[in-house]
């Protein structure tokens, strides 16, 4: 998500409207809109990369992997945002009242800035969860090789796995595993920030 700007909170046809006489892109939580600014260079190779190997692990199988610039939306509910990769098993289904914004990811990452890892981790994460057919919610580190996926179990409880350089964590949504060091490979990591 970049650094975000907040505005004032709007409905969802007034998201829309600002969406369209812009050239920027917007999330629309709770009622908040937040322009998204640019990523890093190590934000846009990482997520460049982790669709590279989500690629690899769907091969054949009938499922779509989109950009950043695709919109997930939940069916009920005030969110609207543009995780940094999407999986959709399958055909994509729309929002009824957003032509361009898809309701059936199995599969959402974001990867971690500084200006943004507490809203992925708290409010969009307890967003993303009442999605029905989300199974993983994936976070990529910028500072470090690490990558965390949270997985729907067959209760519906969100179980967290872990994997650092050398290592791999699973994803319930293709039976396969991440492989850290081939989303990491080349990468130069961002030094954290020190404005906490």
């Amino acid at each position: 998500m970049g650094n975000a700007a907040r505005t004032l909170e709007k409905t969802y046809d007034e998201y829309l409207a600002i969406e369209r006489a812009t050239d920027q892109k917007h999330e629309w939580i709770d009622g908040v809109v937040y322009a998204m600014a640019g990523g890093t260079l190590a934000h846009n190779r990482l997520s460049a990369q982790v669709i590279v190997e989500l690629a690899r692990l769907i091969g054949d199988r009938p499922c779509g992997v989109y950009t950043s610039d695709q919109k997930t939306r939940s069916a009920r509910g005030r969110l609207a945002a543009y995780p940094d990769v999407t999986v959709v098993g399958g055909e994509p289904v729309v929002h009824d009242e957003d032509p361009n914004a898809i309701t059936n990811p199995v599969v959402l990452v974001e990867v971690l800035s500084d200006s943004t890892e507490v809203v992925d981790r708290t409010t969009k994460f307890q967003r993303y969860r009442r999605l029905p057919s989300l199974k993983d919610y994936v976070l990529v580190s910028q500072h470090e090789r690490s990558i965390e996926v949270y997985s729907r179990d067959p209760e519906g409880n969100w179980v967290l796995r872990e994997a650092s350089a050398g290592g791999r964590v699973p994803l319930s949504a293709f039976g396969a595993s991440i492989e850290v060091d081939r989303v990491y490979r080349g990468v130069v990591l961002e030094p954290p920030s020190l404005d906490e």
